[in-house]
């Protein structure tokens, strides 16, 4: 088992950015595929960005693409999503999440979970 914790959200304007880390401990975090996802009020969660074991590949969801950036230190057991140009409709709670089987866009995929950090992003 893996557990999560995530840290890094809050509250800035339009055109901002933010860091958030997830810090893993428990197992063996470059056994996991790492993702992000989110979830906005009213809304589903939905699939953010994912990192392979070793970081070698990335996928983005073309809402995010080209804006935020994610990265893993398997010697810190800690994935990052760095987000550029935030905007309104980025406003959510971010979940990291941990799968050891799949690099996967579906969150049914993925067994472990952090409990959230709130990013909220001003007009």
């Amino acid at each position: 088992q893996v557990q999560l914790v995530e840290s890094g959200g809050g509250l800035v304007q339009a055109g901002g950015s933010l860091r958030l880390s997830c810090a893993a401990s428990g197992s063996t975090f470059s056994s996991y595929c790492m993702g992000w996802f989110r979830q906005a009020p009213g809304k589903e969660r939905e699939f953010v960005t994912v990192i392979s074991w070793r970081g070698g590949n990335t996928d983005y969801a073309d809402s995010v693409k080209g804006r935020f950036t994610i990265s893993r230190d398997n010697a810190k057991n800690t994935v990052y999503l760095q987000m550029n140009s935030l905007k309104p409709e980025d406003t959510a709670v971010y979940y990291c999440a941990a799968n050891r089987g799949f690099y996967s866009r579906d969150y049914a995929t993925y067994g472990y979970w952090g409990q959230g950090t709130q990013v909220t992003v001003s007009s």
